[in-house]
């Protein structure tokens, strides 16, 4: 009887366009993908990819740049998170469309995290993009999602790295894909492409100059209270004053991330751990998708001969 295989892939913002690579990978490489299973960014994509839209998300990413990012920020103040995140859903169902989890082409769950009691919530049923918008909201950054009466954060808080999820829905071989594997202790100096096409030294979670200028104007144009000075503050590295709030709250979930995924993947091991080599990309530079989409399709191909040996153990 053939072996099943399930794909986990893990949070890690807009590192998580290398979860298209992967995909990728495995299609070219012949390996059929049975079941799917996401955290945060990882729901996004495993939910495109079980929908059958791999290729329009693919198309999408690939021409996101700064703008476009930007003008998908519903900055609501005050509230329990800085982004609405209505504008991402509306946008996510004209792309994608919005079909029944139950009705997708391959079986797909969204893990996410209730707000209230910490637990682990892995969503199998109902609207494609209501259990995707609950997996990737950030705490502090997105407003926690409601849904039959919980209200739900961003699934990377309980499981970063989906395993144990995947295994449920009856995976024989899981192919797990960590992003943050080589990301803890490396410098956040990066370099992006400013409007003029030339490069800007930045600091901050790889947020150039340049991109958090931009951040600043719009969070000044559109919020309804507040200064665009309080909007400064939260957005942009100030040297002498220490990380912006930004900075903080995004290197806490890392770090915190980091530890939980380092425990449960030695408590529960897929067959298969990708790492792609993601330390430069910033967590909100999701306008590098090609570099981010190479690498993940790099790091899987390395390991097709060892998924091949696998899937071809006896029973």
């Amino acid at each position: 009887m053939a072996k099943k295989v399930g794909i986990a892939l893990g949070s890690g913002s807009a590192r998580g366009w290398s979860h298209i690579g992967v995909i990728r990978s495995l299609l070219e490489g012949g390996i059929p993908i049975h079941m799917t299973c996401g955290a945060s960014v990882g729901a996004l994509v495993a939910g495109s990819f079980a929908a059958g839209f791999l290729d329009p998300l693919d198309r999408w990413v690939r021409k996101l740049s700064w703008p476009h990012i930007i003008g998908f920020m519903d900055v609501l103040i005050p509230r329990s998170g800085l982004i609405e995140g209505e504008r991402i859903s509306v946008y996510l169902r004209e792309v994608l469309s919005d079909p029944m989890i139950e009705d997708l082409p391959l079986p797909f769950c969204a893990v996410a995290t209730d707000l209230k009691t910490g637990k682990e919530i892995r969503i199998r049923r109902g609207s494609l993009i209501d259990a995707i918008r609950a997996s990737i909201s950030l705490p502090g950054i997105f407003t926690p999602f409601g849904r039959n009466g919980q209200w739900l954060v961003d699934g990377g808080l309980v499981n970063p790295v989906p395993v144990s999820p995947c295994r449920a829905m009856g995976a024989d071989i899981v192919v797990a894909v960590n992003l943050n594997s080589d990301i803890m202790g490396k410098p956040r100096i990066r370099r992006m492409s400013g409007p003029s096409g030339q490069n800007h030294n930045g600091l901050g979670n790889g947020t150039s100059t340049w991109a958090q200028g931009r951040w600043a104007a719009f969070l000044g144009q559109t919020a309804q209270k507040g200064s665009p000075a309080l909007f400064r503050q939260l957005f942009q590295e100030q040297p002498e004053r220490g990380p912006s709030l930004f900075d903080v709250m995004a290197t806490s979930v890392k770090i915190m991330q980091d530890a939980i995924t380092r425990q449960t993947l030695l408590t529960d091991p897929p067959d298969i751990l990708v790492k792609p080599k993601l330390a430069h990309i910033g967590l909100m530079e999701f306008n590098r998708a090609d570099e981010a989409i190479d690498e993940g399709k790099r790091a899987m191909d390395l390991l097709l001969p060892m998924l091949r040996d696998l899937l071809d153990e006896g029973p």
